[in-house]
C-alpha cells in the first residue's frame, strides 16, 4: 500500500512546497562544505511509524546523505531514545528536517493512538481505521494504523461495496427493499468481494441479514443495543461497531462481542508524538 513510488511524490510535494526555490537560509548562513551528524530522538513516549519516510526526505534532498534507523516502524520507544542518526551536508540535512519530521511525527502518532486502542480492546475485537484520512496522505495514515496494531479498513470506495445511511435513503427513495439491493449487487459483484451495509436501528438487521450482507455495521449504538445487534445477527455476518468510539468506550464496546471495531479518530484528529533532530555541525 505505502510503495516507494506514493512516498516519493508525497516528499516531492511537500519538499516542493516548503522550498520552491531552495533553503534560503541555509545558502546564506551555512558553508557549502559544511558536514552535519544528528540523531532522530522522541520526546515523549510512542510508537514508530514512518521511518522510511523519515529516511527518503533527506535522500531525496541530496542522495549523500546517509540515514541509519535504530528503530524499525512497529517499535514501542520512549523519551530520549534515539531513533535513526543523519550524516551528510548540512545544507541537505537542514533543508530535509522539517518535512522528515513531519511525517514520522504524524504517523507515529496515529500508530501510537492505535496501539493504545488495541490494547484497550484486549484481544477481543479488532481495531480498524476509516476513510477520514487526510487527502493525499491516506496510504501513509494506514500505514501507520498497521504500526500501531490496528488493521485497515477498506482502502478507498474501490475495495468494497459498503451501503451506508445515504445510499439506503436513496434505496427507500426509490421504492427498492435493502434485501432486494443487496442480492442485486451481489449478482453484479465478483465473488472476491464483500458487501457491508450499515444500520442504525436494530430494527433494519433482518433486511440485510435476508439479503446475505458479509458484514453488518451497528453504526451509534449503545453498549446494550450493540449486544443486541450481535444476538441477532448470531454469527451469520461479521459485526462491526462504529460511532462514538473513544479510548474509554473501547473496552465497553468490545465486551459487546462484536467483532471489528472501526474509528476515524485514529487518524482525523490525532496528535503528532514529539520527535526532534538533535543536530552538530562540523565544518
Amino acid at each position: 500500500m505505502l510503495t516507494a513510488a506514493t512516498i516519493d511524490s508525497a516528499l516531492r510535494t511537500a519538499l516542493d512546497e516548503d522550498a520552491p526555490w531552495g533553503d534560503i537560509t541555509g545558502e546564506v548562513f551555512i558553508p557549502a562544505t559544511a558536514s552535519a551528524k544528528a540523531d532522530l530522538r522522541a520526546r515523549e513516549d510512542g510508537v514508530l511509524a514512518g521511518i522510511e519516510v523519515f529516511a527518503r526526505a533527506f535522500t531525496l534532498v541530496d542522495p549523500s546523505v546517509t540515514v541509519d534507523p535504530v528503530a524499525a516502524d512497529g517499535a514501542a520507544f520512549t523519551a530520549g531514545q534515539v531513533l535513526a542518526t543523519v550524516a551528510g551536508p548540512a545544507r541537505a540535512v537542514l533543508q530535509a528536517e522539517r518535512i522528515a519530521l513531519n511525517f514520522c511525527q504524524r504517523m507515529s502518532g496515529i500508530a501510537t493512538q492505535t496501539r493504545a486502542f488495541v490494547d484497550a480492546a484486549a484481544g477481543r475485537a479488532r481495531i480498524v481505521d476509516t476513510r477520514k484520512t487526510t487527502p493525499g496522505l491516506r496510504a501513509f495514515e494506514k500505514h501507520a494504523v498497521v504500526c500501531g496494531g490496528g488493521h485497515n479498513h477498506r482502502f478507498g470506495l474501490s475495495d468494497a461495496a459498503m451501503a451506508k445511511d445515504n445510499h439506503l435513503a436513496v434505496l427507500t427513495g426509490e421504492g427498492l427493499s435493502v434485501a432486494e439491493a443487496i442480492r442485486s449487487a451481489r449478482a453484479r459483484l465478483p465473488h472476491t468481494t464483500m458487501i457491508e451495509v450499515e444500520v442504525d436501528r436494530l430494527d433494519q438487521v433482518p433486511a440485510v441479514l435476508d439479503g446475505g450482507a458479509d458484514i453488518v455495521m451497528l453504526d451509534n449504538f449503545t453498549p446494550a443495543q450493540l449486544r443486541e445487534g450481535v444476538e441477532l445477527v448470531g454469527g451469520r455476518a461479521v459485526v462491526e461497531a462504529s460511532g462514538n468510539v473513544t479510548l474509554e468506550t473501547i473496552p465497553e464496546i468490545s465486551a459487546t462481542g462484536v467483532d471489528v471495531i472501526s474509528s476515524g479518530a485514529l487518524t482525523h484528529s490525532v496528535r503528532s508524538i514529539d520527535l526532534g533532530l538533535d543536530l552538530s555541525l562540523e565544518a
